[in-house]
């Protein structure tokens, strides 16, 4: 009897997600569709200008979505790398009262608010980025990819450590079998094996990355330009979002305009997400 009511529990958990996804993309549809009545989708995903309060406005998101992807592709390259290397340690090379350890302070980070991490990148990262690059200023697509590495960082190196555990004992003592020192078995046998799930766990990254928003819009420029370089400032759409939705008219096209941001922000982080899914789902099957 107990199951059975633990069962329906976690099955009404399951559809009121679902209900709520469905519904939050039905709110974006109803108040931010009305914008296609004035503009195509074309020339608003493609547009070159993103000026609002102009007469007439242009809303074109093309600098802030190639904004959002120089910045999430500059952290996901800086964090990759590293959060495969904690991975690999934690789970093959840490003794295990280090990882006992160093494990719940990794989860950890993930808790730490981003304003907070903003306010490091303003008063550290940016300062760093002017000096070394012999910039005009610090606030740029480089310095959103830094903070937005380490944000993403929790996320890879816990996941991928999962996906290199799962891996059978079985192929390491058959590599060891044949000769193989630990590294190589690491390197040539247990990390290839699992591929699959540390892709997942960058895609669960770059979904993470793509979402924030306050440690971006600190310190990032919020310079609606189509960037040609990491070093110059950049905005990205959760920034655009953040910083203009208190000063828009409500059911003006502005408004409209930033909800329709946000639901190519949705879109962008469900198939994101979807991708994750599949890869970790077909990791589990191959399993």
């Amino acid at each position: 009897m107990t199951e059975k009511v633990i069962e329906r529990l976690i099955r009404a958990t399951g559809y009121t997600a679902i209900v709520a996804l469905i519904l939050i993309f039905v709110f974006l549809v109803k108040e931010g569709f009305g914008l296609f009545n004035d503009i195509s989708p074309i020339s608003f995903l493609t547009g070159k200008n993103w000026y609002p309060i102009s007469d007439p406005p242009k809303f074109g998101i093309l600098p802030i979505l190639l904004g959002s992807l120089w910045v999430t592709v500059g952290a996901v390259t800086l964090a990759l790398p590293f959060g495969i290397a904690a991975a690999i340690y934690l789970a093959e090379v840490a003794p295990p009262a280090v990882r006992e350890i160093t494990k719940p302070v990794v989860e950890l980070l993930a808790s730490i608010p981003s304003v907070v991490i903003g306010f490091v990148g303003v008063a550290f990262v940016a300062p760093w980025v002017k000096g070394a690059f012999n910039l005009p200023t610090g606030y740029t697509a480089l310095t959103g990819a830094i903070l937005l590495g380490f944000m993403a960082l929790p996320t890879i190196i816990s996941l991928s450590e999962d996906a290199i555990r799962s891996v059978p004992k079985s192929y390491a003592e058959a590599s060891l079998a044949l000769g193989a020192s630990k590294w190589e078995t690491i390197i040539h046998a247990i990390v290839p094996a699992a591929v699959p799930g540390i892709v997942a766990a960058a895609m669960l990254g770059v979904g993470r990355v793509v979402g924030e928003t306050m440690a971006v819009l600190m310190v990032t420029g919020n310079a609606g330009v189509i960037p040609t370089s990491f070093l110059q400032s950049v905005r990205t759409m959760t920034a655009t979002i953040a910083a203009e939705m208190g000063e828009t008219v409500f059911g003006s096209p502005h408004y409209e305009a930033l909800f329709a941001i946000g639901l190519a922000l949705f879109a962008i982080t469900f198939v994101v997400n979807l991708i994750a899914d599949l890869v970790l789902r077909r990791n589990r099957e191959v399993r």
